[in-house]
């Protein structure tokens, strides 16, 4: 039987279901995504993302063990730029961002707030941290690595062979501007 969690935006309307462990855990420290989370940030009532070190923490899932349980209607894609190839999903319901989706990926990155505190996956490793004009004042709790590592690629190649090269798309109500 496989472990499914619910999970879901601030104010509950907007749900997920996700089946199993997830591919990997981690924070990202790339420029790319501490933008884009400072823009989002400043939503109206929207749920901050970033870690107070300015990390944005995420449980990498296969889209085909994620499932909207509810809200699907309220997603909106975020993208930092018109021709960004990879885009942020936002819950409009309360402005909570959802996840992030690489342009082609069979993977989202879920971001770790989705959870209940007592309930968040822990990040096993931190990544892009060569994005960083001074990554020595991160904590040393786990691996501070300057760029994605072969082992990195490697589980999402493993992900992507499971789910037999498929790459479902998950499709949103339109855009937000933040």
């Amino acid at each position: 039987m496989s472990q499914r969690m619910t999970i879901g935006c601030a104010c509950g309307h907007t749900r997920l279901e996700v089946e199993g462990p997830p591919i990997l855990v981690s924070e990202c420290l790339c420029d790319s995504c501490r933008a884009a989370a400072a823009r989002l940030a400043r939503l109206p009532n929207a749920r901050p993302v970033l870690t107070s070190y300015g990390a944005t923490p995420s449980a990498e899932y296969r889209k085909d063990r994620i499932r909207f349980v509810s809200g699907a209607e309220t997603l909106r894609e975020f993208r930092l730029a018109p021709d960004a190839g990879s885009r942020r999903v936002v819950a409009t319901c309360c402005n909570t961002p959802v996840f992030l989706e690489m342009k082609g990926a069979h993977w989202l990155s879920l971001y770790s707030h989705l959870w209940l505190e007592n309930a968040r996956p822990k990040a096993t490793l931190r990544t892009m941290t060569g994005d960083l004009p001074d990554a020595s004042a991160l904590p040393a709790d786990i691996p501070n690595l300057k760029t994605h590592t072969v082992s990195f690629y490697l589980k999402l190649l493993g992900a992507w062979i499971a789910m037999g090269f498929r790459n479902p798309k998950i499709t949103t109500a339109g855009t937000v501007d933040a």
